[in-house]
């Protein structure tokens, strides 16, 4: 029996393994030994198992390495990190924090579809009927804090048009202030306060680049908790006894005007 030297059975392993090792070329993604990991394996159209050639598992494993994950422990959707308390930053906005990061809008996550009219004034008054945000007592805490921040030097702690602006001893404002309590605001809906956020009204400016779209909507609940006090009612996480009340109704009513037989 011959003996095959040793060194030519090298040769021929180290050859069929050179051809084993094929360049990627068209539809073929070709091979190699011990794949680099930057080399990640493309998605096959149409096939039922995961990886292509590269399975393990059951289908019902591969279903739940696939499917969404929970977000980690302390996320901020986009949109929700506050303006006021967080740090502003203008790279944030143009996408430069990271290397794959998106910029942030101003007006936070979600699109405002109304525009600076007083058509479109009306239109928000009309179609915006409720606060998209529930109650909470994070919510007016923090709606507490921006209200006092921004609007209360001209609304009045109060909600009643009384703020630091308008003081007796502080000279005649040229413009009286918005009173939050009078029935006209009280029967107002959420868009009447979102679109004046947004745009300003009269002499008071935009705020949409101060508030963010959370922010903005837990000034609202906190007004409507103004609203509730001055009526002696309720408007918390627990209890809710403003919206919908006779003293709602009794606040619209007041606005119709009586009609002469």
């Amino acid at each position: 029996m011959m003996k095959i030297p040793m060194e030519r059975i090298l040769v021929i392993f180290v050859t069929v393994a050179c051809f084993q090792c094929r360049p990627a070329d068209g539809n073929r993604t070709g091979t190699e030994y011990m794949p680099d990991m930057a080399h990640s394996i493309a998605y096959e159209p149409n096939v039922n198992n995961y990886y292509y050639y590269h399975s393990w598992g059951s289908e019902l494993e591969i279903a739940n390495y696939s499917a969404p994950k929970l977000p980690v422990q302390g996320t901020k959707a986009r949109g929700s990190l506050g303006w006021t308390n967080g740090k502003p930053n203008n790279d944030l906005f143009n996408g430069k924090l990271g290397h794959n990061a998106i910029a942030t809008p101003i007006n936070g996550s979600v699109e405002y579809y109304y525009k600076n009219t007083e058509d479109e004034r009306l239109r928000a008054t009309k179609e915006i009927s409720s606060n998209p945000l529930p109650i909470s007592a994070d919510g007016l805490s923090n709606g507490k804090l921006l209200y006092n921040i921004y609007c209360s030097s001209c609304h009045g702690e109060k909600g009643d048009g009384g703020g630091y602006l308008v003081r007796d001893d502080g000279g005649k404002y040229p413009a009286q202030p918005a009173n939050f309590l009078k029935d006209e605001f009280i029967a107002s809906s959420e868009g009447r306060f979102y679109h004046a956020i947004m745009y300003g009204r009269n002499v008071m400016g935009s705020h949409a680049d101060k508030l963010s779209y959370e922010e903005r909507w837990n000034v609202i609940h906190y007004i409507r908790s103004l609203q509730a006090s001055s009526k002696k009612l309720i408007y918390s996480e627990k209890e809710n006894t403003f919206t919908g009340s006779v003293a709602v109704k009794d606040a619209a009513k007041a606005l119709v005007p009586a009609v002469t037989k």
